[in-house]
């Protein structure tokens, strides 16, 4: 069968598309090669992620950029393909299946000199040929992208990453160097036993929403939450340790100590509105430290962790267990200190449960 060059293109190779942007800018130049009047197109997918309802891309023709825009579950339903279309010309635009949560392909067309459509019956009929010819390789993008959502939402974005590109063998795994944070909350248990369960839901989520916005806002990667406990790490860089293997430790001790700053700063203000609220405060405790981790699987045979673990991770454990008897709610070990242009107070060496050798201990000022 002869077909055309963008149907053709749909049948053989599009299913194989990397991703959604590049199965859009590419059917998009198939298009324009084949003489239809198009100026950008759109592709929107819905995605099944706690915070993002659907994922949008658009691309120009005049540039062949393609830019992603969002739509939040909890925002109202927009339209952000066609309004976007609309503002380049003429828009054609196909759900691609019986779903209202099928993917929607869409066309922004270049007007003629009339100021009619670009699309016209020889045109709309290509359009409605695609739209049908793109079912199946849209099947396999959406399920990917399904897949890649869940994924980073449950392991976060760099852990998943690594799943889905296989490493899926347990006690497989990578030596890293990062910056460690750890940190829980104070008297939990006490807490939770005059607190009504829906409640203390909500404090550990309000608890989390701060620690793990603020570690995503800097760069890190939360591991996992432990009851009222977070593990989060900073990665060095391959781009940013390239010829400087200092730079790459001092930007992620850095990253790790602007986040635990803005996560005090979120729970000062969380604190302030449950006050108002008549709700006791939520106090903390939080540790940082940098070194080499094992990242990788670990765990049953038919039931792996993508973690990390390592006497670098031991270490930030029972430093952040230390807060409490200092009284600090932020203790930082001497080798994020040894990284960092931050003031820091220091609060000597301090032996650690389990570990050999004593620890330098410094603190925020502030705190």
């Amino acid at each position: 069968m002869d077909l055309p060059s963008p149907l053709a293109w749909l049948v053989d190779e599009a299913g194989a598309s990397p991703g959604p942007e590049r199965f859009l800018a590419e059917l998009g130049r198939r298009l324009l090669a084949d003489g239809l009047p198009i100026s950008g197109g759109a592709l929107t997918l819905s995605v099944p992620h706690p915070i993002i309802a659907r994922r949008t891309w658009l691309w120009r023709a005049e540039t062949d950029a393609v830019i992603e825009a969002l739509a939040f579950a909890a925002a109202p339903q927009s339209e952000a393909g066609r309004e976007w279309l609309a503002g380049l010309g003429p828009v054609w635009e196909e759900r691609i299946g019986p779903s209202q949560d099928s993917p929607i392909l869409g066309w922004a067309g270049i007007a003629n000199g009339a100021g009619g459509s670009a699309f016209g019956p020889t045109e709309a009929g290509l359009l409605r040929e695609v739209a049908r010819f793109s079912v199946a390789p849209l099947a396999a993008l959406a399920a990917r992208e399904a897949r890649a959502a869940l994924l980073e939402a449950y392991l976060g974005r760099r852990s998943a990453a690594r799943v889905q590109a296989g490493a899926l063998a347990r006690g497989t795994g990578e030596t890293i160097r990062a910056a460690l944070l750890c940190a829980d909350l104070r008297d939990f248990t006490a807490l939770s036993e005059v607190t009504e369960p829906h409640v203390m839901i909500s404090a550990l989520d309000a608890w989390f929403d701060r620690v793990a916005g603020a570690v995503h806002a800097f760069g890190g990667e939360v591991l996992k939450f432990i009851g009222d406990g977070v593990l989060a790490i900073f990665p060095v860089t391959a781009k940013s340790s390239e010829g400087d293997a200092a730079r790459g430790d001092r930007e992620a001790c850095e990253a790790a100590l602007r986040a635990v700053a803005a996560s005090r700063a979120g729970m000062a203000h969380l604190d302030q509105v449950r006050q108002a609220q008549g709700l006791a405060p939520l106090p903390f405790g939080a540790a940082l430290h940098f070194g080499e981790i094992l990242w990788g699987n670990i765990g049953a045979a038919d039931r792996l962790d993508f973690t990390a673990i390592g006497s670098a991770v031991n270490l930030v454990s029972r430093l952040e267990g230390l807060c409490k008897p200092l009284g600090r709610s932020v203790l930082i070990s001497g080798a994020v200190a040894a990284n960092t242009a931050t003031a820091l107070m220091p609060l000597g060496e301090h032996t650690l449960r389990g570990i050999a050798d004593p620890c330098a201990v410094f603190a925020l000022p502030a705190d």
